[in-house]
C-alpha cells in the first residue's frame, strides 16, 4: 500500500507508514518544496535576517553567522542535538517520526532542499531505519538529530537485522552522505514531527484496544452474571453521550443471547462498578481518543518549523514563531493517559472479582486445586502492579515546565514525553487487559455447564482456547500473558 501525500497527512496515515506502508509525494507537494527552497536561497543571497539561516540558535539567537560558515551550522545543529540517551525506539515509532517530517516539510514553509526529503523517503522505502533514542527530548530536537545524523552519514541505523554505521547504511541503499544547506540542519530538528509521530502510532495502538476492552470486560461481565439492564439502551440513554451509547452497545451486542445473563437475571440488586460502570469509563475514554485524533490531524495540518519561510524568492520574508511548542497536544495526550489508565484500573477491579472467592462464588483463584494450586493468584498481582506504574505515568508531563537555553526556552509543553508516557500506559494496559481476558475464560470454563455463552463472548473465548489452554497450575503462567497480549496488539477481537 502507498499513501500519497497531497496537501495533509492524517494520524491513520502516519501509523500506516509507520507499520510498513510507502509514502510518495504530489507533484504539488514537491512543488512547494521546492519554492521555499528558493525564498531561502533568496534569504541568504539578500542577508535577510533569519534564525538559524545566519544567525545561532536558542540562546546565540542574536549571534550573526556569516555566509561561508552556514553550512557548517546546519551540520553542527545536528550533531549537537544529537545528544538522546537510552534504549533505540522501535522501527515503527522511528517510520513514524520520519514520516511526520515529511509531512511537515511539504507544507512548503521549511526550505529545505528536495534531496532531503527525497532521501528521508528512501530511507523509509529500504527501511532503513536511524537509532533514535528514547530520552533526551524536553520538546521534540534529540529524536529529530539523531534521525539526521544518518542523512549526513554519521550515527547508526538498522538496515534488515544488521546494525549499521550511518554512512554505510547510505551505501547499502545507494545513497551518499548529504552536505547539508542553509537552515536544513535547523528544519531538521525542528517542529512536531516527533511528538505527533509517536501519538500516530499509539492512536492506532489505543484504537484496537478500546474493542477488545469491551469485548474482555464482556466476557467477564458474562461469566460474573451482571445485571445488563445497568447497559440497556434506554438506561444508558438517561446520560447525554454518544461515546457512553458506542460502549453500550459493543457491551449489549457482545452478549446478546446470553443464557449465562439470563440465568443470572435478579440475583443481585446492582453490579459493582467495575461491572456497572463499564460504558461510562469506556465511553469516556473513546470521547478523549477522539480529541486527541482531532489534535493530532490539526497539528500534522500545520506547519511546525520555526522559523517559517514565505513571501517570494524576489521578496522573501521569513518569521520566528513559535509553532513547535504544541502546548495543545501535550494536554490532549496527558488527558488520553488519564483515560486508559483508568480502563486498566477497572481491569484490574474485575480480574480480583473473578479470583477472589469471597465475591465471585467461583474456586479461590480459580485454581483447579486451590492449596497446592495458586492459580491465578500471583496473575492479579502482576495487574496490580502494572496500574500502580499507569497511575504514576498518568501524572500530567505538561506541567512539568522546565528552562532551557539560557532563559531563552523558558517554557516547555513536553509534547514527547507525553507522547512516550502515553506508549508506556498502553503496552501496560495491553498486558492488563490479556490477564483478565486469560482469568475470564477460566472463569467460563468453570461455568460454562450451567448455561450457554453468547455468540459472540463464544468467539472471544475460542480465540483465548487457540492461543492457550485452561491453566492447571503445570507451566510459567507469563508465557500465556504473552500469547495473549500478541493476539490484543496484533488482532481484532473476533465477531460471531
Amino acid at each position: 500500500m502507498t499513501i500519497l501525500l497531497e496537501d495533509n497527512l492524517s494520524w491513520r496515515d502516519v501509523a500506516a507508514v509507520a507499520e510498513g506502508a510507502n509514502l510518495a509525494l504530489s507533484a504539488g507537494a514537491w512543488d512547494r518544496i521546492d519554492r521555499a527552497s528558493a525564498i531561502v536561497t533568496a534569504i541568504v543571497e539578500q542577508g535577510v535576517r533569519a534564525y538559524g539561516v545566519n544567525t545561532g540558535v536558542g540562546a546565540l539567537s542574536d549571534t550573526v553567522v556569516n555566509r561561508d560558515s552556514q553550512g557548517r551550522l546546519s551540520r553542527k545543529i545536528v550533531l549537537s542535538h544529537a545528544c538522546g540517551v537510552g534504549p533505540w525506539l522501535g522501527r515503527a515509532e522511528v517510520r513514524a517520526i520520519m514520516t511526520a517530517q515529511i509531512a511537515n516539510f511539504a507544507h512548503g514553509y521549511s526550505g529545505v532542499r528536495d534531496v532531503i526529503v527525497k532521501n528521508l523517503l528512501a530511507l523509509l522505502s529500504k527501511d532503513c531505519i536511524p537509532c533514535v533514542p528514547l530520552q533526551g527530548s524536553a520538546g521534540y530536537l534529540t529524536h529529530n538529530a539523531h534521525v539526521s545524523l544518518v542523512l549526513i552519514g554519521e550515527g547508526r541505523a538498522h538496515l534488515g537485522d544488521a546494525e549499521l554505521s550511518g554512512r554505510d547504511a547510505l551505501s547499502r541503499i545507494g545513497l551518499s552522505p548529504l552536505v547539508l544547506q542553509a537552515k536544513e540542519g535547523l528544519s531538521l530538528v525542528n517542529g512536531t514531527a516527533c511528538s505527533t509521530g509517536l501519538t500516530s502510532l499509539a492512536l492506532a495502538r489505543a484504537d484496537r484496544m478500546f474493542d477488545w476492552a469491551d469485548a474482555i470486560a464482556a466476557l467477564t461481565m458474562e461469566a460474573a452474571g451482571c445485571q445488563s439492564d445497568a447497559f440497556s439502551e434506554a438506561v444508558l440513554a438517561l446520560r447525554k453521550s454518544e461515546r457512553l451509547e458506542t460502549a453500550g452497545a459493543s457491551l449489549r451486542g457482545r452478549m446478546a443471547g446470553s443464557g449465562l445473563i439470563a440465568k443470572a437475571r435478579g440475583r443481585r440488586t446492582q453490579d459493582a462498578l467495575s461491572l456497572r460502570a463499564v460504558p461510562h469509563v469506556h465511553g469516556a475514554a473513546r470521547d478523549m481518543f477522539d480529541f486527541v485524533a482531532a489534535t493530532v490531524d490539526d497539528e500534522l495540518a500545520s506547519v511546525t518549523d520555526n522559523p517559517a519561510v514565505g513571501g517570494t524568492p524576489d521578496a522573501p520574508r521569513v518569521w520566528s514563531e513559535a509553532h513547535a511548542v504544541t502546548p495543545a497536544l501535550g494536554q490532549a495526550l496527558d488527558a488520553l493517559a488519564i483515560a486508559l489508565a483508568q480502563i486498566g484500573m477497572m481491569s484490574e477491579r474485575r480480574i480480583d472479582r473473578l479470583v477472589n472467592p469471597l465475591v465471585s462464588g467461583l474456586p479461590a483463584f480459580l485454581a483447579s486445586d486451590a492449596g497446592e494450586n495458586s492459580g491465578f493468584m500471583i496473575a492479579q498481582y502482576t495487574a496490580t502492579a502494572l496500574c500502580s506504574e499507569n497511575r504514576r505515568l498518568a501524572a500530567p508531563a505538561s506541567t512539568d515546565g522546565g528552562v532551557t537555553s539560557a532563559l531563552q526556552e523558558d517554557f516547555l509543553a513536553h509534547p514527547t514525553a507525553a507522547a512516550n508516557k502515553l506508549n508506556a500506559i498502553i503496552a501496560n494496559l495491553e498486558y492488563i487487559l490479556a490477564i483478565e481476558l486469560m482469568a475470564a475464560a477460566q472463569a467460563h470454563d468453570i461455568v460454562a455447564p450451567q448455561a450457554p455463552r453468547a455468540a459472540g463472548t463464544q468467539a472471544v473465548y475460542q480465540s483465548v482456547r487457540t492461543c492457550v489452554g485452561p491453566y492447571f497450575d503445570d507451566r510459567p503462567l507469563g508465557n500465556d500473558i504473552e500469547a495473549l497480549r500478541t493476539l490484543i496488539r496484533k488482532s481484532d477481537p473476533p465477531v460471531a
